[in-house]
């Protein structure tokens, strides 16, 4: 990954190295701050494969646009999607201004200008290669700007995933190729639309993404002891039964899982040696069952919880 922020050079060369780091890692933009004095910005971005970039920018008040001579000096004509946490206005083609409102995606060739006014805000973007994303989704080159609503079908599956690679980026280049794969999938499906016929040559990518965000969404909740598989479903939008198959799919149950994660989590804390007790760091990781903690922490790792914790204490000794 790479990131850069208003504290990492001075202050008279602030905007031509944010310039130089949006246009090498994910579009060719200029900036200019509505409040020169106080502009702060903090960006970064992490590549899945060729010409594909996720990356976020934190931005304060800003004036941005994509004029005619840069357009003509990069030669870029890829796509940028962006999804804000604010309102927005952007003017397109040199027609007049859009709003746009927090949580929607746009995707723009950047063949085209542009003009944007963004109030302090915190920007989530995706750079995605042209011709790739057309051969999935002819759609896409009837016009070089689309705007999809937050609500729109397929649209917070497409925008969860992206916070996810931008938050837990896939380890190797086989990793970074699939979610490659299921973003440009995904994005596919939200710019045709998101019907039965469209979904089923991508169904393994919608899966797979479904499976990353509730995978994510059980380890947030995880010392949760009333966490279920019902409540997931209820919160992901899918039924209980989605979520089993997904998990089967891996040769794993939502249970299993759930007590795995459960398990490396008390692990750890029995690992440092802490003053806690067995009991307790069972409690905490989610288990309201001691005994059966304990049959399952020794077939996991082949300790008892205590042996674990004695072995730290002695390492601190």
């Amino acid at each position: 990954m790479q990131r850069l922020s208003t504290f990492d050079v001075p202050a008279r060369d602030r905007l031509a190295y944010l310039h130089d780091f949006v246009a090498r890692h994910v579009a060719g933009l200029r900036f200019r701050p509505q409040d020169a004095d106080n502009f702060a910005f903090d960006v970064s971005a992490y590549f899945l494969d060729a010409g594909t970039t996720v990356g976020t920018a934190c931005y304060s008040a800003v004036l941005g646009e994509r004029p005619k001579d840069l357009m003509a000096a990069d030669g870029r004509q890829d796509y940028l999607m962006t999804i804000h946490t604010t309102d927005y206005e952007v003017a397109v083609a040199g027609k007049p201004p859009l709003s746009i409102k927090a949580g929607d995606i746009t995707l723009l060739n950047e063949a085209t200008s542009m003009a944007f006014a963004l109030p302090n805000t915190l920007l989530k973007v995706v750079s995605l290669n042209e011709a790739r994303l057309a051969a999935l989704a002819p759609r896409i080159r009837q016009k070089a700007f689309h705007h999809i609503r937050v609500d729109a079908a397929g649209a917070g599956l497409l925008t969860g995933y992206a916070d996810l690679l931008r938050s837990q980026a896939p380890e190797g280049e086989a990793g970074r190729r699939l979610a490659g794969n299921h973003i440009y999938d995904l994005a596919a499906l939200v710019v045709q639309g998101a019907t039965s016929a469209n979904a089923e040559p991508v169904r393994a990518s919608l899966g797979a993404a479904r499976l990353e965000l509730i995978k994510a969404e059980m380890l947030r909740q995880l010392t949760d002891p009333e966490l279920t598989v019902t409540a997931i479903a209820r919160r992901q939008g899918v039924t209980p039964r989605y979520i089993q198959r997904l998990f089967e799919q891996e040769g794993i149950t939502f249970s299993e899982f759930l007590r795995d994660a459960r398990l490396d989590l008390a692990y750890n804390a029995l690992d440092l040696a802490g003053a806690s007790t067995v009991s307790a760091i069972a409690f905490d990781a989610g288990f309201n069952d001691l005994s059966h903690f304990n049959r399952a922490f020794r077939q996991r790792f082949g300790a008892t919880p205590s042996e674990v914790k004695a072995a730290a204490l002695r390492r601190c000794q």
